[in-house]
C-alpha cells in the first residue's frame, strides 16, 4: 500500500487514534486493537516511504504496538489511551515526514560521522 498525499485518510486516521485515546472507556478491547493494527501497517507503510528502516527488536515502535493490541484486554484504560496517543504521535509525525517529500538515508553502523568545520 503506497499512501499518497493525493488520496490519503492519515490525517483522518490520526484524529480517530485521538479520538479514540479520549474515550477509551467506550470502546472494546476488539475496537482498540484493530485502530493498533491499522497503526502498526500504517507506521510500516509511512518508513518505508521516507526510507526508514525498523529494527525488528523488541525496541521498535511497531514492534511494541503490535504487543500492545495482541494485549490490550489485559491494559488498564489508562494504559489503552497512552497507546493510542502514542500510536497517533508516530503516524503524524512519520506523516509529516512523507509529505514534506524528506527522504532519509541510514549509513550502515561502520561509517562514521564527523564534523571538520
Amino acid at each position: 500500500m503506497t499512501i499518497t498525499a493525493e488520496t490519503s485518510s492519515v490525517p483522518g486516521f490520526v484524529a480517530e487514534l485521538v479520538r479514540a485515546a479520549n474515550e477509551v472507556d467506550r470502546l472494546t478491547a476488539g475496537e482498540i486493537a484493530s485502530l493498533l493494527r491499522r497503526a502498526v501497517t500504517t507506521v510500516r507503510d509511512l518508513r518505508e516511504q521516507a526510507g526508514i528502516p525498523g529494527s525488528g527488536t523488541e525496541r521498535d515502535a511497531i514492534v511494541r504496538l503490535g504487543v500492545a493490541a495482541k494485549g490490550v484486554a489485559a491494559r488498564s484504560d489508562e494504559n489503552a489511551s497512552a497507546i493510542l496517543r502514542e500510536a497517533a504521535d508516530m503516524v503524524r509525525t512519520l506523516w509529516i515526514v512523507v509529505d514534506s517529500g524528506t527522504v532519509v538515508s541510514v549509513k550502515s553502523s561502520g561509517a562514521s560521522c564527523s564534523d571538520s568545520s
